[in-house]
């Protein structure tokens, strides 16, 4: 299984979204929220050249926002 990890803030839907999605499915994840962490907030800037939340990281995968049909790809997940 792939390391999965969320970039994520307060008062963001589409986090909350992401995360419920992510536990539905049964995956465990990291939830790093930027607002009180420097270095997540660092690292989804310079690292993923990303300004916005959520940022999911699937291993080797970036996906910028609540992509559904990317996600669903990224993990495999057939319906």
């Amino acid at each position: 299984m792939k390391e999965i990890t969320i970039y994520t803030q307060p008062d963001c839907p589409p986090c909350e979204i992401t995360k419920r999605f992510l536990s539905e499915y049964g995956f465990s994840y990291t939830a790093k929220d930027i607002k009180k962490d420097q270095n997540a907030r660092n690292d989804l800037i310079n690292k993923y050249q990303s300004f916005s939340t959520p940022t999911i990281v699937i291993g080797e995968e970036v996906i910028t926002g609540f992509d559904l049909e990317r996600l669903k790809d990224v993990l495999d997940i057939k319906e």
